[in-house]
């Protein structure tokens, strides 16, 4: 499985959506953040909107959901189009439930951990999942620095889904740029969520494809 950027509109024009969203159609995914003002003290978008952005954007929906009750939640946001469903951990009641849920629906299955939460709980069902989100900044407002004392996570899931031989993909949220993407490349990340680094470029095409190639050299370095 290659490297994938997946631009995030958190950082985007939210009176120009489509416009921005065909702005970064280049992109792997586009990454939509859903937050609930509840679980994370941030109020976005939710389902009707993530469902007409389904419709118009040329690149497969990565579905973040920063909200509470994912367990009801989730489903429908498959149902409305996301292709890849990520749900927190935290607000989980039975994630091992949602992400059967989720593949039932066609969507891939995702789990997410806040930056305080270890990955200990998640290395025995690691099958269950199609990809894990660790946040590298606290959930909920774009801009923040990178914490690259996030790196051993990535290596501790990459490690366990090695041993298992589980096609697993990791993703990095927050902080993420030309300057820090290396490093998460390094510690096994797969697909790379990137909004400010993106959205804050003058040329949004090419700076998908220069956080592509150093994604890329970084792996094969590795």
């Amino acid at each position: 499985m290659g490297i994938q950027i997946a631009p995030s509109i958190l950082s985007a024009d939210f009176a120009n959506l489509e416009r921005d969203i065909l702005a970064v159609e280049n992109a792997d995914w586009l990454h939509v953040d859903v937050m609930d003002a509840h679980f994370v003290p941030n109020l976005t978008l939710g389902l009707p909107v993530v469902e007409r952005i389904a419709q118009v954007a040329p690149m497969p929906i990565d579905t973040h959901l920063m909200i509470e009750d994912p367990d009801h939640w989730a489903p429908r946001y498959a149902e409305a189009g996301a292709s890849s469903v990520t749900f927190h951990l935290e607000a989980a009641e039975n994630p091992v439930a949602i992400a059967r849920d989720l593949r039932r629906l066609g969507a891939r299955a995702s789990v997410a951990i806040k930056p305080g939460t270890p990955v200990d709980s998640l290395l025995d069902v690691l099958t269950e999942f199609d990809m894990v989100l660790v946040m590298t900044v606290e959930p909920g407002f774009g801009g923040q620095a990178f914490m690259p004392d996030m790196m051993p996570k990535l290596r501790s899931l990459r490690a366990r889904a090695d041993e298992l031989g589980h096609d697993l993909w990791l993703q990095a949220d927050g902080g993420v740029a030309r300057d820090t993407i290396a490093e998460v490349a390094a510690a096994g990340c797969d697909v790379f969520v990137a909004g400010s680094a993106v959205y804050g470029a003058a040329d949004r095409h090419a700076e998908i494809e220069a956080l592509r190639s150093i994604a890329r050299e970084a792996r094969t370095d590795a």
